[in-house]
């Protein structure tokens, strides 16, 4: 006989949001973070060399996505101009930090 399995959207919603979810989703953030800290680039030539480097934080809510319905983990940079080293200028070339370190260590966990 087969077995049968009911879905409980309120279930999958408090599973979605449970601390070890939330504990998870932070771990996984800090691995991209740790990638992303050694793809970073540093000019040895600017007043504030490895400012950039520097500034990668996570953070974790119980309480994002979309619908605020379930656990999620952010990496972001700090630095006002991180938005310009990730997708460049019409001077500089973008360096698409985030996007692969997203990559790799989406990969290395």
């Amino acid at each position: 006989m087969a077995a049968r399995f009911k879905v409980k959207r309120k279930g999958i919603g408090q599973m979605l949001r449970m601390p070890g979810m939330e504990a998870e989703m932070l771990r996984r953030a800090e691995v991209i973070k740790g990638v992303a800290v050694g793809l970073s680039p540093v000019d040895e030539s600017s007043p504030d060399p490895g400012h950039y480097k520097a500034s990668w934080e996570t953070d974790s809510t119980a309480r994002g996505g979309r619908r605020r319905d379930r656990a999620v983990a952010y990496v972001r940079n700090t630095a006002y101009y991180a938005r310009w080293v990730e997708y460049g200028t019409e001077r500089v070339h973008a360096h698409h930090v985030l996007l692969r370190a997203a990559q790799v260590g989406g990969r290395n966990q």
